[in-house]
């Protein structure tokens, strides 16, 4: 069933003007927050926006962004910086993103995974816009809504890519 649930998993850019519930978005990071952490960390934090300004600035300020014209939320997944794992909140912010995603495509919502980090200009944008403060990264943007087109699922699986034991 999960394997279901990741061959079907694509990013969606339009969709539906149907709103996502509070508590809907609340299982999404339900399960964003289940994710494996170095040291068990747990560095996340997540804005959901909801407010069209900030949405349209968001899309002004991030050349993939065009998914929020139509997408009723979006979540931005960031990461606190610990002094002592510094590179290690983007791993972690990876790991929460794809189980919100995965758990998305569960509810029979779509996603699309709008990439911030490393991006230094993408960064300071999106950490301006939403008021990020210091210690905090913005790590990616995620659009959240009703789908509203079907994309195909590639078959992906190749075992030209697998090495056992050496390269």
């Amino acid at each position: 069933m999960l394997l279901n649930a990741i061959e079907k998993r694509r990013s969606i850019r339009k969709f539906r003007d149907v709103p996502v519930t509070d508590e809907q978005v609340r299982e999404l990071l339900h399960a964003a927050m289940l994710a494996p952490s170095a040291k068990n960390g747990q560095p996340w934090h997540f804005i959901v926006v909801r407010d069209d300004g900030i949405m349209r600035q968001l899309r002004e300020k991030h050349p993939y962004a065009t998914s929020l014209k139509t997408a009723p939320v979006c979540i931005c997944v960031c990461g606190k910086i610990d002094p002592e794992l510094p590179d290690y909140y983007t791993q972690d912010c990876a790991a929460a993103t794809e189980n919100l995603l995965l758990q998305a495509q569960s509810m029979g919502l779509g996603t699309c995974w709008m990439g911030v980090a490393p991006r230094a200009e993408r960064m300071s944008a999106v950490a301006e816009t939403l008021q990020i403060p210091e210690g905090v990264a913005p790590f990616c943007l995620v659009a959240v809504g009703v789908p509203d087109e079907e994309r195909a699922s590639p078959e992906r699986f190749d075992e030209s890519r697998i090495h056992w034991d050496k390269f």
